[in-house]
């Protein structure tokens, strides 16, 4: 004879075998993670008193027909600023001119140059323009350095990139990518972790207006 205490016997949803369980799990509430503004290591308006660069080595002006939340400024031929202009339709390039639009607002501006001495010099000679308050309807938010070969910079470059890179709010850098010199299709899905972390923290540049921060999501 087997004894039941009643008391000791407590059935609920999970034990009861005459409920059915659902196999579904929890949702799980996954937010994507958020990119902060990157601040400013160098200058972010034009300064007093810089002088300008020779007329000769200076970009020039273009007028553009449309706006754009962003354009990239290839300041020397080969620069690369075609293949990051396919990572976000919207951003064009702007080829090797200050654009200018028909809106009142100022245009925001990447400078783009490649990771040689001729490149970081006319990047150097582009934010002397810029910092002498010869473009004021410009707002750079800083200069993209594409590598232009593989493996490490010899220390000359290395130096004189952060001395060009003083001159800007922002310097980015970009590895070498094979793909892009075989002119192989640029997708931002396929591109390397770098190059994906700049166009998140450009978005948080765009969208600091808000609250300084951007979802990744919002993005894709």
């Amino acid at each position: 004879v087997h004894h039941y205490d009643a008391e000791r016997v407590v059935v609920t949803d999970a034990n009861n075998p005459w409920l059915s369980r659902s196999t579904s799990p929890e949702p799980v509430d996954v937010k994507a993670p958020e990119v902060e503004v990157p601040p400013a290591t160098g200058p972010v308006s034009p300064q007093s008193g810089v002088p300008a660069p020779d007329r000769v080595d200076q970009l020039p002006v273009q007028d553009r027909q449309n706006d754009a939340d962003l354009w990239w400024l290839g300041v020397h031929g080969g620069a690369g600023e075609s293949s990051l202009s396919t990572l976000v339709p919207d951003w064009p390039a702007a080829d090797h001119g200050w654009p200018r639009t028909p809106g009142n607002d100022p245009v925001r501006v990447v400078l783009v140059a490649r990771s040689n001495m001729r490149g970081l010099r006319a990047a150097q000679v582009a934010a002397t323009q810029w910092a002498a308050g010869m473009v004021p309807h410009i707002e750079i938010l800083g200069l993209v350095v594409v590598a232009d070969a593989p493996g490490r910079l010899p220390r000359p470059l290395r130096d004189f990139a952060q001395v060009v890179g003083g001159g800007v709010p922002r310097t980015w850098t970009v590895p070498w990518i094979e793909s892009w010199r075989l002119d192989e299709p640029v997708a931002l899905s396929d591109a390397p972790r770098g190059v994906r972390r700049l166009v998140d923290e450009l978005s948080a540049l765009i969208q600091s207006g808000a609250d300084g921060i951007t979802n990744r999501k919002e993005q894709q």
